[in-house]
């Protein structure tokens, strides 16, 4: 019999019942945590109340709201979905990461709610980020996460895993969003369809938390179900300080065996890697920042749970400091939680880009959330760190993905530019 991969260990060590947890199989599989977010949260409720009424969830403590989307609400009705949410969550007992927490995936890691080897879904589409510190997450739908509130369980089909193997190092002005967008480059938007992806190699290993948060963010555009790294010692040292924190119980970091069965192999070379930019009107549309260089750009967007981490802000802060951008862009920057906006605040961060002419706004989604904090006019060119560019998703002009650090140099030259 061959070895297990990281999800079916995850899957057998919270698996409800006695059917083998090998790929196509259906299994019941037991949750660590179940959150619901701003966006669809109200949807949840009124599921939960039509199926089961005022039944109480099946444990609050391991049930969470968090608010990220539109944050503050932009209008009546999401204030008053937010409102339904909050009003139903005291009466179970059950705890809101409200509008000042920020982007709920990264509030539970910094929380210790998601560790490595945990099971956790929720209603936002990129949960399976936390595959960032080897953590099972998962987003649902609204029917789906009502039922888990009340039972703690849900089914799963047990995907079939792939490794992707990034041979070479990242040099600079290469960063993790370059490494992640050569793997969509090779995979394409179907590569990884309804599969689990383990990340391996040399580059992957060296990066920091907030670069391998980068590269699990994307895995949801590769098409497949969740991308996990193994986790480092850094990342390692990060979620027990987390998890101690708030008292969690012990766990232990989970590692595929050596003799683990995939689906397939696939490589990716870094050696020659350069800049890369993702155009319109597809994130899986990647090339060389070079053969776009010199496109006008009108709006740059710094943010979202792919990059919206300190040491992003960091990155832009180091090209932009004594320097303003380009007069006729609007920069926004969102940082991902409340944790990452103080430490933009003590260091300094903040006040670099606000004095190089960025807009600041609290934590949350910011540019992905239907406009919060602005979106693009017919015909206008935004240059975003997020993680879709899909027409419509930010506006009616066109969305270009690239780096912190890409964007850092478009937004003073107020063009495309490659990174110096």
């Amino acid at each position: 019999m061959p070895g297990n991969t990281i999800i079916q260990k995850i899957f057998q060590a919270h698996s409800a019942g006695d059917v083998p947890v090998e790929p196509g199989n259906i299994i019941w599989l037991e949750l660590d945590v179940r959150t619901a977010r701003d966006f669809a949260g109200a949807n949840v409720v009124q599921n939960y109340r039509t199926h089961y009424g005022d039944a109480p969830v099946a444990d609050p403590a391991k049930t969470f709201f968090t608010f990220d989307l539109v944050v503050p609400p932009k209008n009546i009705p999401y204030a008053n979905n937010q409102q339904i949410c909050r009003t139903w969550a005291r009466e179970q007992g059950v705890k809101v990461y409200d509008v000042d927490a920020g982007i709920g995936s990264h509030v539970v890691m910094e929380e210790g709610l998601a560790v490595p080897g945990v099971t956790l879904v929720g209603t936002d589409s990129h949960l399976n980020i936390l595959g960032a510190v080897g953590a099972f997450g998962q987003g649902m739908g609204d029917k789906d996460i009502a039922f888990t509130f009340k039972t703690g369980r849900t089914w799963f089909e047990v995907p079939p895993t792939m490794r992707v193997v990034v041979k070479g190092e990242l040099r600079p002005p290469c960063t993790a969003r370059d490494l992640t967008l050569a793997v969509l480059a090779k995979l394409g938007s179907k590569g990884a369809l309804g599969r689990a992806i383990e990340f391996y190699g040399p580059a992957v290993e060296a990066l920091d938390l907030a670069g391998r948060i980068t590269l699990a963010s994307q895995v949801t555009e590769m098409g497949g179900i969740i991308g996990f790294i193994p986790p480092s010692e850094e990342v390692l040292a990060f979620a027990r300080q987390r998890a101690a924190r708030r008292g969690a119980p012990s766990w232990s970091p989970i590692y595929a065996d050596p003799d683990a069965e995939y689906v397939e192999t696939v490589e990716v070379d870094i050696t020659d890697l350069e800049p890369l930019i993702a155009c319109p009107p597809s994130p899986a549309n990647v090339m060389p920042v070079r053969e776009v260089a010199g496109q006008r750009i009108d709006s740059v967007f710094l943010g979202s749970c792919t990059n919206g981490r300190f040491e992003d802000f960091a990155a832009v802060a180091e090209v932009v400091k004594g320097k303003r951008i380009a007069p006729w862009v609007m920069a926004s920057v969102v940082p991902a939680t409340r944790e990452v906006y103080e430490q933009m605040l003590r260091s300094g961060v903040l006040e670099t880009l606000f004095e190089a002419g960025f807009i600041i706004s609290n934590p949350g989604c910011g540019g992905c959330a239907s406009g919060h904090i602005g979106m693009t006019g017919q015909g206008q060119v935004q240059i975003s760190t997020s993680n879709r560019n899909f027409p419509g998703k930010q506006g009616a002009g066109e969305t270009y993905l690239t780096s912190p650090l890409t964007a850092a140099w478009c937004a003073l030259k107020g063009e495309i530019t490659v990174p110096e």
